[in-house]
Order: C-alpha cells, then sequence, then structure tokens
C-alpha cells in the first residue's frame, strides 16, 4: 500500500478566512517503509502572516519572496498524492486547507483524489485517552529523537511523524502484555521481529539548504543581530 505522511505550514488558523498554506511536505511510505521519495515546497501566500502563526513556524513573507504561488505547483502536489492513503495528525486541519486551495485552482478536493486518510490524532486519543497527544508528546511517548525541532517545520514534522505512526501501528506494547512470563522464552522469535528499525534520514538537498541560510539571513535581519538558531548551531560546535 503506499502511503504519504503530510503536513503543512500556513499563515494562519482558518482557510475560510482567507489564510494560506506556505509550506507542504509529503513523504512517501511503501508496505510500512519509506522510500526516500519526498516532496517538499514553499509557496507565496499571496496575503500577509499572522504573527502568532510566524512564531510558532519562523517562516516570514520576507522569506517567501520569489517562491512560486500554489497554482504553479497544485498539479505537482496533486499527482504526488494521487490514489495514496494520507497519513496526517490533526488531518481535518492540514484537508481543510488542501481543499480550499485545490478548490482556488479547480482541481478535485483532497477525497476525490487520495483513498482515505488516518488521522494520527485520532488514533492517539484512542490509545491514550486523557493524555497529551501533540506530535511533541507522542515523540517524547514513544522515545523518538525530537531534539531538531526547534520550530514546527513541515518536512520534518513528517519525518517524526513517520515514525511515530510506525510506533502506533506496531502493537508491541499490547502483543508482550498478553505474553505469560512462562511464555515469553518460546516466543522470543516473534518479538524480535518489532525490534526498533531506524528510519531513513532525509538529507536537505544543496537548495534546500541555500533556502535554509536565505531564511536564517532574513531572520538575522529581523531581529537586528544573530537569531537564536545560528547561536544555538555555533554553541553546538564549540
Amino acid at each position: 500500500m503506499r502511503q504519504i505522511i503530510l503536513d503543512t505550514e500556513t499563515t494562519g488558523l482558518e482557510p475560510s478566512q482567507g489564510h494560506r498554506i506556505i509550506e507542504f511536505a509529503a513523504l512517501e511510505m511503501v508496505d510500512r517503509k519509506l522510500t526516500g521519495r519526498h516532496l517538499h515546497l514553499y509557496m507565496h501566500p499571496e496575503r500577509a502572516i499572522d504573527p502568532d502563526a510566524q512564531r510558532v513556524h519562523g517562516i516570514s513573507l520576507e522569506f517567501l519572496e520569489g517562491k512560486p504561488r500554489f497554482a504553479a505547483i497544485a498539479a505537482e502536489i496533486a499527482d504526488f498524492i494521487a490514489d495514496s492513503e494520507l497519513i496526517i495528525h490533526n488531518a481535518p486541519f492540514d484537508i481543510g486547507f488542501m481543499n480550499a486551495e485545490f478548490e482556488r485552482v479547480g482541481l478535485p478536493q483532497v477525497a476525490g483524489q487520495c483513498a482515505s486518510v488516518i488521522d494520527t490524532l485520532v488514533m492517539a486519543r484512542d490509545q491514550r485517552p486523557g493524555k497529551r497527544n501533540s506530535l511533541d508528546a507522542l515523540c517524547d511517548h514513544f522515545d523518538v529523537d525530537r531534539s531538531n525541532r526547534t520550530v514546527h517545520g513541515a518536512l520534518i514534522d513528517c519525518e517524526l511523524l513517520a515514525e511515530v505512526y510506525l510506533w502506533m501501528t506496531r502493537g508491541q506494547e499490547s502483543l508482550v502484555m498478553d505474553i505469560e512470563p512462562e511464555e515469553r522464552e518460546v516466543n522470543t522469535l516473534e518479538l524480535v521481529s518489532f525490534e526498533r528499525k531506524p528510519i531513513p534520514v532525509l538529507r536537505a538537498s544543496t537548495e534546500e539548504q541555500q533556502a535554509h541560510e536565505h531564511y536564517l539571513d532574513a531572520l538575522d535581519k529581523s531581529v537586528k543581530g544573530v537569531c537564536l538558531w545560528r547561536q544555538l548551531a555555533v554553541g553546538g560546535e564549540a
């Protein structure tokens, strides 16, 4: 089965108020293995970015100058997600924005392009009722390293969600709990099959690294000094 782990960053919270997508990321997974295929795009929203939203994802309108409009890349996004099962954390948010963007350019809504949608937030609430189920909380619960996630970014959030989803659907904890102590030795081989396997790391391309540097330059300018990201990077190298 072809699945797509998907995330977006936006100018605000409500597509009905004209807010737009500014970052789109998607990772391809087939038979529970990341294939290495991914799509990561920034786009100009043709409107201002709410300050509260910018504080969350750190993307400024200045950084997006020169980036394509959604209309120019809509077909590329639609082609990448076509006929797949989407895996999204808090799916109504991202689907709502994608439907609004597709409608603007005359393309079918997500339900007309994809086979189905899995909302990992709903899954987490079913598995962990009454507990915090944000992506950060789930990474902590499953011991997924999120040390590189200093701000919300669509691509890194997809990478983290891929690993969280594999843990959530592996069933390791329930299988171990159902085995009586005297049975564990004879079932060792069954347990070994659930060992944690490394998730492939997608390295940023030269173009993405350059875009990141331009973004940090814009942050330096906005704070009239050296932004926190670069301060931490210098500290880590010391």
